[in-house]
């Protein structure tokens, strides 16, 4: 796996480069056919990164596998798990319950940081000189939101991780903390492949849409859709496009945030467990 790790890091970095090629495009005022064909390389792109993040959640379900069978063996079960046990099999519904915890903290940590943003941006448009392009827009207060945000909202995250393990393990013991990451790695590495392929799925719905693939769309008063080609096609303001903006919107943080993350939620628990293992054996309270 290690020898693919430079075609990985190569494909996955083909996305973003395209995609930030198509914003300087667009805010260079380029015209019109170099931002068309900057999309269909960025829809390349997202194929692409969900392949990268393919061997990195591959990746990381070697690693947690390994790790957990070092914890095992190291709090002397023997190298078996009971998941027939009742202490074992609660750890195993808890730790399958933690990924979508997670998921659900760090997709609200997005869309928090997003409402920031966009009212920042709403109060500097209201300075006509900045609309006019008289004055420069103030960049680094939109730097410093996203920054602050990173730290802030990825508390809770950071302390479901680290102590989910260590509270399972103070309080039941090594066997109840196997079937957490039980639960953890088979759930985690599911939702991780999920949100990759769903999110660019969504992202390129969206340029499908924006690209005209579907014929004969009207707006939201009924008028025919005509683009600069002069051809009836499905592009903004219009009900599919909507649709197809708020499932980027959604698929965004899905495979940008969520997913990734995910691979360390599943190595970092059984990091833990493995450090602590020794103390759960020793010090735990039933």
């Amino acid at each position: 796996m290690l020898s693919n790790l430079p075609v990985a890091l190569a494909i996955d970095g083909y996305g973003p480069i395209a995609d930030n090629a198509g914003g300087i495009a667009e805010m260079s005022g380029c015209p019109h056919w170099v931002r068309k064909r900057t999309d269909l390389l960025d829809a390349a792109g997202n194929t692409t990164a969900a392949i990268g993040k393919g061997f990195a959640i591959g990746s990381a379900a070697l690693v947690s596998l390994a790790l957990f069978g070092a914890f095992v063996t190291r709090t002397g079960q023997q190298g078996q798990v009971n998941i027939l046990a009742p202490l074992p099999f609660s750890g195993l519904l808890l730790g399958a319950m933690i990924p979508y915890w997670f998921s659900a903290l760090t997709m609200k940590a997005v869309g928090v940081a997003a409402q920031d943003m966009i009212a920042e941006i709403q109060r500097q448009f209201l300075d006509e000189d900045i609309r006019n392009g008289n004055k420069e827009p103030d960049y680094q207060t939109c730097i410093e939101i996203s920054t602050n945000a990173s730290l802030k909202y990825m508390v809770a995250p950071g302390v479901l991780v680290l102590g989910t393990p260590f509270f399972v393990g103070f309080m039941f013991g090594p066997t109840a903390v196997s079937g957490l990451l039980a639960g953890i790695l088979v759930s985690g590495i599911q939702i991780a492949i999920s949100a990759s392929n769903t999110g660019g799925a969504w992202d390129n719905a969206k340029k499908y849409v924006e690209d005209g693939s579907h014929k004969y769309g009207n707006d939201k008063n009924g008028n025919p859709i005509v683009d600069e080609e002069g051809g009836d096609t499905f592009r903004k303001n219009t009900e599919a496009h909507r649709a197809a903006v708020c499932g980027d919107t959604v698929g965004d943080p899905l495979k940008d945030t969520s997913g990734p993350s995910i691979n360390i939620l599943i190595k970092l628990s059984a990091i833990t467990s493995l450090v602590f293992g020794g103390f759960f054996q020793k010090n735990h309270l039933f």
